[in-house]
């Protein structure tokens, strides 16, 4: 990857020093673009005399002008105390304890105590004897222990200003991306922040600046050591960020998916991993066209999207295609679960998704014929199936390909034709 090369700062400094506050004249963000819930959080905390700031991508993504899909907040009371200031709350999180307070329309904001630079979740904690003075710290330290640095503002509801320990608004305004301490460290201590790191340079189109590119191809490897249900609630997230291509793009180079979906490469030579690469670029190129669309994409259409590139270039794809030979949808299914290991889903997601990916074939097959029995269109998935067709038959035959009409595929539901009675003869 190229990379534009930008100074390090001294992170001994950065903690030495206070924190560079940005009055409200100077950025801008406003209480306008925030939602009346994440308000309402934080100016109950003020009243009751805490601290109450806007944290995290939150404040990032109104610096840049975009629109938050969660507005998550950081204070110094404790679990316990956000508890007793809201009716309708939770304390949830085995690792990390943090409050969810409920709004009406099933809307939550997330409450959490800033917390010093320790290296043990609360459980750990725990067992430890630690008390709550040693695990909760201030805003500081609670800054230095995020991932990255553009991940790492404050706003301050008490005066509508920026605070900034990190370096992020610099970082921000030269659009880099870089981890808030050595690199290596902090990918060692916890893997899936190179994920995140890929993520908001795919999302926003910044560069991974040099020490942390250079970091994440030598650690690439540790994602496998990370929790699989952890990983794979991550990346199905980059699948439906929107941004889903560039994410794929960048975290190829970087090796990254590679390590998190090794069968997946798994018996390519260098033209077929070529291949399935763009054609994976291409389908979540359309992907990405839906969600922009405010499309919901399901869990199902999700992976047999993925797994579709690589199914392309499997022995019983194309025998299949030679054989013109029915695929059983348990078929589908192992292969599905082959390319996507060692992450797994529920059975239902598996069984929608591989009908999804069995139905391919008929569809063809209906599309060339102009003819469409009961059986292909009354399948629960027979609209997420004909989407996924549609997207790869245009990535496959490129500019080429044959508009679909409206009235080319039949919709889900059909009027059932009358007999008409014959009458007797007189």
């Amino acid at each position: 990857m190229e990379a534009t090369i930008v100074e390090q700062p001294n992170l001994f400094l950065l903690k030495r020093r206070g924190p560079t506050i940005i009055p409200r004249p100077e950025h801008c963000v406003s209480r306008k673009d925030m939602d009346r819930e994440a308000l309402k959080v934080l100016y109950r905390l003020k009243d009751h005399g805490y601290l109450a700031y806007l944290v995290g991508g939150s404040v990032r993504d109104l610096l840049l002008g975009r629109r938050p899909k969660d507005f998550d907040v950081g204070t110094n009371a404790t679990p316990r105390q956000v508890r007793r200031l809201f009716r309708y709350s939770r304390i949830i999180g085995k690792r990390f304890r943090l409050v969810h307070v409920y709004f009406r329309g099933r809307k939550i904001i997330e409450v959490s105590t800033f917390r010093r630079q320790i290296e043990f979740d609360d459980r750990e904690a725990a067992r430890l004897g630690l008390s709550e003075n040693e695990i909760y710290g201030t805003p500081k330290e609670d800054a230095f222990r995020r991932d990255l640095t553009i991940n790492g503002l404050f706003y301050n509801i008490a005066d509508f200003s920026i605070i900034d320990y990190v370096g992020g608004m610099e970082d921000l305004r030269r659009g880099i991306i870089r981890t808030i301490g050595e690199p290596s460290v902090r990918f060692i201590r916890d893997p899936v922040r190179m994920m995140r790191a890929v993520r908001h340079a795919a999302r926003t189109g910044f560069t991974i600046e040099p020490a942390t590119w250079e970091a994440l191809e030598q650690h690439r490897g540790l994602i496998r050591l990370c929790s699989i249900h952890r990983v794979r609630d991550e990346w199905l997230k980059d699948l439906n960020s929107g941004k889903s291509a560039a994410w794929a793009r960048l975290a190829y180079r970087a090796g990254l998916l590679q390590e998190l979906f090794p069968a997946y490469w798994q018996g390519l030579d260098q033209d077929q991993e070529r291949r399935v690469l763009h054609l994976l670029e291409g389908l979540l190129k359309g992907l990405d066209g839906l969600i922009s669309q405010g499309e919901t994409v399901d869990e199902p259409l999700l992976i047999a999207l993925l797994v579709m590139p690589r199914l392309l270039t499997a022995p019983e794809w194309l025998a299949l295609e030679s054989n013109k030979l029915k695929w059983p949808t348990h078929e589908a299914r192992g292969l599905l679960m082959e390319f996507l290991a060692p992450f797994d889903f529920r059975r239902a997601v598996q069984d929608a998704a591989a009908q999804i990916l069995a139905s391919q074939w008929p569809i063809g097959l209906c599309y060339a014929r102009g003819n469409w029995p009961k059986r292909v269109v009354n399948k629960p998935t027979f609209e997420s199936a004909l989407e996924l067709y549609k997207m790869v038959r245009d990535v496959v035959r490129g500019e080429e390909a044959v508009t679909v009409h409206s009235s080319s595929a039949p919709s889900k539901r059909r009027r059932r034709r009358r007999r008409r009675k014959k009458r007797g003869k007189a």
